[in-house]
């Protein structure tokens, strides 16, 4: 089995796009989606059209509950996305489940398995700074979920852990928006058994990231550009 694994689109169509085409050359089975994937002031309808055409499993992330929900105050990125949407485009939001399974081995989250808001392979950001948690907090995370390979998104940062029991949690990164990377280039990760075992790439996609750029500064949005056109940024400011 080898499965294309992407995550944290952001409403970024251009970088999905880019990706899409990429993946079309690997010989994929699969595609999956980790979710987050409108939330973001470039192209939210245009991604949304891009991943309701996908046949693998989509789950939501914690930024697909805030754009459709009704019960909190929602921030401006999230406001912009909710009001570039269709209905149809929210109502596929509101149906995607929080975690799903892949071949009986592939469990999918978003952040964790019990939260979407929580991070796992990365703690979150202080200033630019973000390290890995103790192997204690990491492995805990994964009690009780049984299956070979764990994947995650959430942090934005791309991370592959191998526990000590052998199983992988893996994180591809993000599609559309790179924080403290040092390169704005879109990310996915390539996951694949071989010989009984699983191994598991990241892939660096360039793109158009100016007219990604201009498409947030049109709407609005300049605090985004520096992420999107250097990959240096912290989110700080963002959302």
């Amino acid at each position: 089995m080898r499965l294309a694994v992407i995550s944290d689109v952001h409403g970024n169509r251009l970088a999905l796009d880019a990706v899409l085409a990429d993946i079309a050359l690997q010989g994929v089975d699969g595609i999956v989606c980790l979710g987050d994937h409108v939330s973001g002031p470039l192209d939210p309808a245009g991604a949304a059209d891009r991943l309701m055409t996908l046949d693998g499993p989509v789950i939501r992330g914690n930024h697909d509950r805030w754009v459709i929900a009704t019960d909190r105050q929602a921030d401006r990125v999230d406001q912009f996305a909710a009001a570039q949407l269709s209905a149809g485009q929210k109502s596929w939001l509101a149906d995607l489940p929080a975690t799903a399974v892949v071949g009986g081995e592939v469990f999918l989250c978003h952040g964790t398995p019990h939260s979407d808001e929580t991070a796992w392979l990365d703690n979150f950001w202080h200033d630019r700074v973000t390290t890995l948690p103790s192997e204690a907090s990491v492995a805990a995370h994964a009690d009780g979920i049984d299956y070979p390979v764990l994947l995650c998104g959430h942090t934005h940062m791309a991370r592959s852990v191998r526990l000590r029991d052998g199983r992988l949690i893996f994180n591809p990164g993000s599609v559309g928006l790179q924080l403290v990377h040092g390169s704005p280039d879109a990310r996915y990760g390539l996951l694949e058994r071989r010989q009984g075992r699983w191994l598991s790439r990241i892939n660096v996609v360039p793109y158009d990231t100016e007219a990604a750029a201009a498409q947030a500064r049109a709407n609005g949005f300049a605090s985004w550009v520096k992420a999107i056109t250097t990959g240096w940024a912290g989110p700080e400011g963002m959302f």
